[in-house]
């Protein structure tokens, strides 16, 4: 096959701050290579790593790059056994070391795509990515929830809490959420989901009354330091706590609390991922798609964008949009 000329975002540096991101659309040729295929992206989410690493957060993130992790789209060369094939993936470098997916094409891995289920449109797929990847490599790096096991999660509406959350409920376990605000859990379940409002009530109050006073068995803090102490102060004997973010780096640790509790911290950065090794994260959770007990976060009109509005979808997506914030490169 020729090469194809890809439709592209491309940065050529980073910019002081969200408003002075101005993507480019560019052409760049593209080729599959031995073991690769060539994707036609049909849509690609937008995901506040994508932004961040735009405005100098990320210094490993190289320039000129396209952004974009993220992606869903139909194989137009490679192997003959996925050619027409519907499928998605995410990486921790792509759009970041490399030349990502807010795009027309891409080339990547065949071992990195994963089939879409027939249930789920193209762009609900897309929108699976990050999210759900970093929440089930939280549990598989903390031993996944089972029956009979307390989850609280942290930042419990936001999509990786709500992804946390599906995963969690469907692997039987029983999940508290925490928020900020006075509202309810706003994502799929399999079960019930007890809310605690952190500006009402104490948590680790909270929490332990809600358990007989245990605590829980894995605490999933999306969030980082600002709820730090509320987390430390909720886990049971023996429990896990999953860190994937920061507001300021830095936190008091008692130690001693820290081993007289047993306490296991595990900390998750998919960026470390590369598009093969998150393949098979994605694989993992396909039999809970298959069955529903997971679902893709929901895609409105409103939040669909074409790449001549990049500027305008990135800053929606670090305005903390609730949406996920998809690109259609067709349009």
């Amino acid at each position: 096959m020729a090469d194809v000329m890809a439709r592209s975002l491309r940065l050529h540096e980073k910019a002081a701050n969200v408003d002075l991101v101005r993507p480019q659309i560019e052409s760049l040729a593209l080729r599959p290579g031995p073991g690769e295929l060539l994707l036609e992206i049909r849509a690609a989410a937008v995901n506040p790593s994508d932004v961040k690493a735009a405005i100098g957060m990320m210094p490993y993130a190289v320039f000129p790059r396209t952004p974009g992790r993220d992606y869903a789209g139909v194989v137009i060369d490679g192997p003959g056994t996925l050619l027409g094939a519907e499928v998605f993936g995410s990486s921790g470098d792509l759009g970041i070391r490399r030349d990502g997916t807010h795009a027309s094409h891409l080339v990547v891995s065949a071992e990195a795509v994963v089939r879409k289920p027939d249930t789920i449109t193209l762009a609900e797929a897309a929108g699976i990515g990050v999210p759900f990847v970093t929440a089930i490599e939280g549990f598989h790096r903390a031993g996944l929830p089972k029956p009979g096991d307390v989850v609280l999660i942290m930042g419990l509406n936001g999509k990786v809490g709500q992804a946390a959350a599906q995963i969690a409920t469907w692997k039987g376990a029983r999940v508290i959420g925490v928020v900020r605000k006075n509202e309810p859990y706003v994502g799929h379940a399999s079960a019930p989901i007890d809310v605690i409002v952190s500006s009402q009530s104490k948590v680790s109050d909270a929490v332990r009354d809600l358990t007989g006073g245990r605590g829980a068995d894995i605490v999933f803090n999306t969030v980082g330091d600002p709820y730090y102490q509320d987390a430390h102060e909720s886990t049971a004997k023996l429990g896990r706590q999953i860190l994937i973010s920061a507001v300021n780096k830095i936190v008091q640790f008692n130690i001693f609390e820290f081993y007289r509790g047993r306490h296991t911290y595990v900390g998750i950065d998919t960026l470390a991922l590369s598009c093969v090794e998150t393949g098979a994260v994605l694989r993992s959770l396909q039999p809970g798609f298959a069955t529903g007990h997971l679902r893709p976060f929901p895609i409105v009109e409103t939040a669909i964008y074409p790449l001549s509005r990049a500027a305008e979808a990135y800053a929606m997506v670090l305005g903390s949009s609730r949406d996920r914030v998809i690109f259609d490169p067709t349009v």
